[in-house]
Formats: C-alpha cells, sequence, structure tokens
C-alpha cells in the first residue's frame, strides 16, 4: 500500500502559515483534485473557506488539544477521510519533535517540514522564546522568512538557523511576497591570505561559512585553535579539532568541528588544545552522511586554551 504524504508546516501563532498553505494548495503541484486533507492545530487571523475548499476534495479537520495528536487519533481520520496526502498546520506551542516521532500513523510518511517565520517579529520571539525556536530550528528542513526588508539583519537570522540545523534551507520575502537575495556576508579573517588565520572569538562564523560557500574555501591553507575530540571507531589518523559552541541558550551547548586527517594523531590527547594549520578539501565522509570540508594537517602545536572557551555565531 502507498504512503501518505504528510507537510508539516511550523511556526508561531501569526507567522504567516495559513497563507502560505493556501498558496500551496493553489498551485499546480497540488490543486490536482486528489483527496487532500488538512489538519489545522491553532486557529489565525487567517481562515480557510471549508465548503470551497470540500468542493475541491480538500477536508479540513481540527485538533485542539496537543495531547490528541497519537497514531490511534489520527488512525480514524485516515480511515474516514482516505487522504491522498496530508497537511499539518502546526501549532508553534507544541513539540514537534514528538509529533514526528510519536504521532503518525501507520502508512503515514512525513515528506517535508517547512517553518514560517514573521521577520518583523524574529528578534523579539528570539530574546523572549530562544528555546522553543530551537526545537523548531533543529526539525525543519526549509525555513521562509517572510515580511522581511533589507535594514533587517537577515545575515544574523540565517546563522542562527544554520547554528542548530546546517542542513536547513532558507528563503526570505519581503511584505509584498517578493524573494530578497542575501549577498555573501563578509568574515572578519583574510580569505585571500597565503594562511587564513582565525581568531578564537570567529571560529563559529567560521564553521558555518566553511558549510555555506565550498568556493571559498576548496584548496586554502586555515589557521584556528580547537580542542582535540577523537571520537571512538573513528577513522584511522583522523580527529576533530573544534570547540564548544552555544547555538540557542545556556543549556544547549554542543561541540562543532570538522574531520581533520593528519599522522600525528595517536600522539594527541582528548581535550588538549591544539594550533591547526590545514588544508581544506570537500570530500565525501560517511560521518557527514555525505561530502564536507576534509582537513588536511600541515601542521599540530600544542597552545594553552583561549580565554573564552565557548564559541558564538554573531
Amino acid at each position: 500500500m502507498l504512503e501518505v504524504p504528510v507537510y508539516l508546516i511550523t511556526g508561531f501563532l501569526e507567522s504567516g502559515k495559513t497563507t502560505f498553505i493556501k498558496d500551496v494548495l493553489a498551485s499546480p503541484d497540488f490543486a490536482d483534485g486528489e483527496k487532500t486533507l488538512l489538519i489545522l492545530c491553532e486557529e489565525g487571523e487567517e481562515e480557510y473557506d471549508e465548503k470551497e475548499y470540500s468542493r475541491h476534495n480538500i477536508e479540513i479537520v481540527t485538533v485542539d488539544k496537543e495531547e490528541d495528536l497519537t497514531p490511534e487519533y489520527l488512525e480514524r481520520f485516515h480511515k474516514y477521510y482516505k487522504p491522498y496526502r496530508v497537511f499539518v498546520e502546526f501549532n508553534g506551542m507544541w513539540d514537534s519533535n514528538r509529533f514526528v516521532q510519536n504521532a503518525l500513523p501507520r502508512r503515514w510518511e512525513l515528506v517535508q517540514t517547512i517553518t514560517i517565520v514573521d521577520g518583523s517579529t524574529f528578534e523579539m520571539y528570539l530574546t523572549n522564546m530562544r528555546s522553543l525556536l530551537s526545537n523548531i530550528f533543529m526539525q525543519t528542513e526549509m525555513v521562509i522568512f517572510n515580511r522581511c526588508s533589507l535594514e533587517m539583519d537577515l545575515n544574523k537570522f540565517r546563522r542562527t538557523v544554520k547554528a542548530l540545523n546546517q542542513q536547513a534551507m532558507l528563503a526570505f520575502e519581503d511584505e509584498n511576497g517578493n524573494q530578497l537575495e542575501l549577498g555573501k556576508e563578509q568574515p572578519p579573517y583574510d580569505l585571500n591570505a597565503d594562511i587564513i588565520e582565525v581568531e578564537d572569538t570567529d571560529y563559529g562564523l567560521l564553521f558555518l561559512d566553511m558549510s555555506d560557500t565550498p568556493e571559498r574555501y576548496e584548496g586554502k591553507t586555515i589557521r584556528f585553535k580547537g580542542k582535540v575530540m577523537i571520537p571512538r571507531r573513528f577513522p584511522e589518523n583522523c580527529f576533530i579539532p573544534g570547540r564548544n559552541a552555544m547555538t540557542c541558550c545556556a543549556n544547549d551547548i554542543r561541540f562543532i568541528g570538522y574531520i581533520c586527517k593528519s599522522k600525528n594523531v595517536a600522539k594527541l590527547k582528548q581535550k588538549q588544545w591544539v594550533e591547526v594549520t590545514a588544508q581544506v578539501k570537500y570530500e565525501y565522509a560517511r560521518e557527514y552522511g555525505g561530502e564536507g570540508p576534509i582537513l588536511y594537517a600541515k601542521h599540530l602545536k600544542a597552545v594553552n586554551p583561549p580565554a573564552e572557551d565557548l564559541v558564538y555565531f554573531n
């Protein structure tokens, strides 16, 4: 039996989720007459015309309580409506990870998670609800910032998301829904130097930029301080020189870094600090699940820890 594709649309109240879903359902890819089930988990100012949607074979149901989102409950929707596809307009205050991991019934398959963010209120949510934003961004595949202007610090928006989820795609739209193009942010170090010297405070920016713009670093030599981590069952002669990073709040600190190859790994100790001088190449690595930066060490030197262990992404 064919799986039923589920599209999860997340974001806080009044972020523009309803407008986005309306546009998607009206597009040629989805306005095909196939039975579509739209599950609403909150009510905003924008409303759906249920009678009109029903004429187009789109049925709308409402779920008021997060605890109702169980496989058994949603299975009843499946049996009654027999949907070809499902859209879920999720409540931004609910746990999307719990929904994805535990709520989908048999034969329903999550195929895409998209997060809608109101750019005009993003800074406020970032200040007051950072942990909730963190949970949302870590689970999403695409983030669409709407109601933006070029006067906003859109690169800060991008860094905030990428620090939590490097794989997430981002799009920025103005008040009229027109796409805004971000120019490439210039890092605070010299990309044209023979050796790109990265200050301790700039490591977070290096980590993001190496992932986002590989053309800047392919074949280049970089130098930075990092803490040694040698994971179990790691490839021979490989380690990770990296840093502890605060991705959203004091309770969310993780180690970040890229694979480094060196013949001197056996001489290194866990958690010691080293200055790494290495050439950057982009190659497939099983640990990345695809292609990513591989550092080929030219020189490793033991050094003292930096004054501040944590790095940030601004």
